[in-house]
């Protein structure tokens, strides 16, 4: 049997901003408001996000229908496909929608109600995931819904990760500001580095931040592009535990 793997209470948490890194990008952490959108990169979230979404609508298809099927052989597996948590992109509050990954039955149907984060966390839990839901969550499937995120305005395709909003207000009273002046993306450039030890350290945020500050509009694009081809080499990993 697969050992369960749990994720602290925490997850993701985003280390402290050090003096150094506060000294480097002192314009970063003196703004006040969100940093507006670029035209350029709106343009490339917008095209791209209707392409993933084109290209993938059967795969969804796919596993809706695979869940429902599920479902008739393990009650436990019923309910809805989707769901959404609040996280928090730019400053803003926000539907973070994902594909379930967990039977029913282990979902905190208080925090459910208010759509606390905090309502799904067993997912974390091999064992309490469904089996389309475990296959999902594997290759990152269960975050494919965000490109309608993407559409509506809400993120972006690159960009820190939008935290939900216990973890945001965590990261804030930390004194990072990344998540409270850009819009989140479904890959940041600090996400791409999932499973290693750089994982967590806020200063690649600020990086990314400072890039689309100072670079022109084919600088993002290939920046942004850069992003994509690693984020898609973890995904084929298939280590989305």
């Amino acid at each position: 049997m697969q050992k369960a793997h749990h994720e602290p209470e925490e997850a993701f948490p985003y280390l402290p901003p050090s003096k150094e890194l506060r000294e480097i990008h002192a314009d970063i952490f003196a703004r006040t408001s969100p940093i507006p959108i670029r035209v350029d990169k709106w343009m490339f979230d917008k095209f791209l996000a209707i392409t993933i979404l084109f290209f993938t609508a059967p795969i969804l298809a796919l596993l809706w229908s695979a869940y429902k099927i599920e479902g008739l052989f393990d009650p436990s597996s019923r309910g809805p496909v989707f769901y959404f948590y609040w996280a928090v992109s730019g400053g803003k509050k926000i539907k973070k929608i994902k594909i379930r990954a967990i039977k029913t039955q282990h979902i905190d149907r208080t925090a459910a109600l208010v759509h606390d984060w905090r309502a799904y966390k067993s997912e974390w839990n091999v064992e309490h995931r469904t089996r389309i839901g475990h296959f999902a969550k594997t290759y990152y499937l269960d975050e494919l819904p965000q490109f309608l995120s993407v559409l509506m305005g809400d993120m972006s395709i690159v960009g820190p990760r939008p935290l939900a909003v216990h973890h945001y207000e965590r990261d804030l009273q930390q004194g990072n500001v990344a998540r409270k002046i850009v819009r989140g993306g479904i890959l940041g450039f600090g996400h791409i580095r999932k499973g290693t030890a750089e994982m967590g350290d806020p200063k690649f945020e600020y990086e990314y931040i400072n890039e689309c500050l100072t670079r022109g509009p084919m600088g993002i694009l290939k920046l942004d592009l850069w992003i994509l081809w690693k984020g898609l080499q973890v995904v084929l990993k298939g280590e989305g535990l």
